[in-house]
């Protein structure tokens, strides 16, 4: 007898696979890191026990982020130019980024002035698109190597 499977059954295990293997590239000690160098020390309303909350919500959107760059990287292997490929992921990187700072937003204790509120945006915004460029960068080594 045979086993009958779904296409979308064998696109998830092969989505699970490669995800896998990207994360395995990827430290929680480079995730702390990174949120250092891009955020440095926020107060946050709680203390450390929301600090740590925010770090986790920063390694969410950090590990999301890479494995949305880590995924699309076959365009950019395949010969398009990398700003395209970002364009095909806008939106999900807009999504990210607003739910990184809406994050802050409601959890901050400084006082909130449209100066602090706009550069702490751009920092989102760096932290998401340096995690989807590693994903992007990792993702094509690993189709040039066959790995995928």
């Amino acid at each position: 007898m045979n086993v009958i499977t779904t296409f979308n059954t064998k696109r998830r295990e092969k989505q699970i696979k490669t995800e896998r293997t990207l994360l395995k590239e990827i430290s929680i000690k480079m995730l702390q890191e990174s949120v250092r160098r891009h955020f440095g020390y926020i107060k946050i309303q709680g203390g450390v026990f929301m600090q740590q909350g925010f770090d986790e919500a920063c390694f969410d959107v950090a590990i999301e982020a890479y494995l949305l760059g880590g995924k699309i990287s076959k365009f950019g292997y395949s010969g398009e130019d990398t700003e395209l490929v970002k364009k095909r992921c806008e939106e999900e990187l807009k999504h990210f980024i607003d739910t990184l700072y809406n994050f802050w937003l409601y959890w901050s204790e400084m006082g909130v002035s449209n100066e602090v509120d706009e550069s702490f945006y751009f920092c989102c915004e760096h932290f998401v698109e340096t995690w989807w460029s590693e994903g992007y960068e990792k993702g094509i080594k690993r189709h040039k190597l066959r790995l995928h």
